[in-house]
């Protein structure tokens, strides 16, 4: 059903108690010492990207006060080191913000993901795993479609829609504190003097709470803010198909946009739009721009 009813609709879904019957699901809900100890007895020793953030930025991932650089430190530990932070600063009022986000879990929790399957997808289709407590990640995009299984803590996800772009406020495309670029815009406090749009995207906004055994279906390059709400936050994530959104990859959708960036911005505002023209006419229409060439003759306009 997933595949021909709710995928080609190109619209977030939310699949409430998909992945109830996981192990570490059950874990979570019957006592988190549990939980952790489970993934502890997991870890591969492998080390993994982990950030930490200082109190007053509230969880909140960003730039720093200069836009030099970014609001977090950034170590390789393994996951036991962030679970033991985890559980300590659970004790703490206002704790710092620590996190794992995108780890592959066949290298860090290597029986993890074989005692977990994903129903929606095909075997093999690698898992991400996200843990930490009080972190924000700002509305950003992937170039691939996600779902994304909430294991233990609730996760808030406020998704908008790829047309909205001009409305959220886009930071530096080349330089993000995550690997898309971010709205510049906090969701928790919007100044609309300097982000007057953002009430607009706002009205177009859809807003969900995830609880354990929860998933979300984040199709590609839908804008998404995503907050994790208590003490011990963890989720499961699968990205697949999608459009290549790497910066390096210079053929990449995401590639193509940074070239065409510096190619056509220092043409004249007459040439540039004559350029959109073309492009709209020969990549973005739904027409089929050679219907009127033979076939053996279209070449790289062949579909």
């Amino acid at each position: 059903m997933f595949h021909q009813q709710i995928q080609p609709l190109y619209r977030p879904a939310i699949l409430r108690g998909l992945v109830r019957d996981w192990p570490l699901v059950q874990h979570a809900r019957r006592a988190l010492p549990d939980l952790l100890n489970d993934l502890a007895a997991r870890d591969s020793g492998a080390a993994v990207d982990a950030i930490m953030l200082r109190p007053e930025h509230q969880g909140r991932i960003f730039y720093d006060e200069t836009m030099d650089g970014f609001n977090f430190i950034k170590n390789r530990v393994p996951i036991t080191a962030v679970l033991e932070q985890l559980a300590r600063y659970a004790q703490f009022a206002t704790p710092p913000s620590v996190a794992v986000q995108s780890a592959l879990v066949v290298e860090c929790l290597p029986s993890l993901q074989q005692d977990h399957p994903m129903p929606l997808l095909e075997e093999g289709t690698a898992a991400r795993i996200w843990l930490g407590n009080h972190i924000v990640t700002p509305t950003h995009i992937d170039g691939s479609d996600n779902i994304a299984c909430v294991i233990s803590g609730r996760r808030k996800f406020v998704l908008f829609p790829p047309e909205q772009i001009a409305n959220l406020y886009i930071g530096p495309l080349d330089f993000a504190p995550t690997p898309s670029p971010i709205s510049m815009v906090n969701l928790a406090a919007p100044d609309f003097d300097r982000y007057p749009r953002f009430q607009t995207a706002l009205e177009h906004a859809q807003t969900a709470i995830l609880e354990p055994g929860d998933a979300i279906y984040i199709p590609n390059l839908w804008w998404h803010h995503v907050e994790s709400l208590d003490q011990i936050n963890i989720l499961m994530n699968y990205w697949w198909g999608g459009s290549n959104f790497s910066t390096e990859n210079k053929t990449s959708p995401y590639g193509l946009l940074l070239q065409a960036l510096l190619s056509f911005k220092e043409l004249p505002l007459a040439q540039r739009a004559a350029w959109g023209s073309v492009f709209q006419h020969y990549v973005f229409s739904t027409d089929d721009p050679a219907a009127h060439i033979p076939s053996h003759r279209r070449g790289v306009l062949q579909r």
